[in-house]
């Protein structure tokens, strides 16, 4: 297949994912075990971009200055800090340690 049927195929299959979601009767969506699994599958989605784009580099896995922030920013989080706090402890553990240490 080209490119264009590729890209074609795709539009096709998420178009008829959108019908397809309208077409769900309400009192399925209503139930509580739907609404637990969205949640869920929402927090398991959001934890697997940031393994992705702390760990990824590429085809391999790349340990650098981004995972012991990553692991700040997860204390600061549990500990319940403002999350501008986590996010400007992070970068700064990050660079600091990119500055130190020579990290990419």
């Amino acid at each position: 297949m080209t490119s264009w049927q590729l890209i074609l195929a795709a539009s096709i299959a998420c178009l008829a994912l959108k019908v397809f979601g309208y077409a769900i009767p309400a009192h399925w969506l209503e139930r509580p075990t739907t609404g637990r699994v969205a949640n869920l599958l929402t927090v398991a989605l959001l934890a697997a971009l940031v393994a992705v784009q702390t760990l990824g580099s590429g085809q391999h896995l790349a340990v650098d200055a981004r995972v012991p922030a990553i692991l700040v920013s997860a204390g600061l989080y549990a500990l319940r800090v403002p999350f501008i706090v986590v996010v400007i402890a992070a970068a700064v553990v990050a660079a600091l340690l990119r500055l130190w240490f020579g990290l990419a």
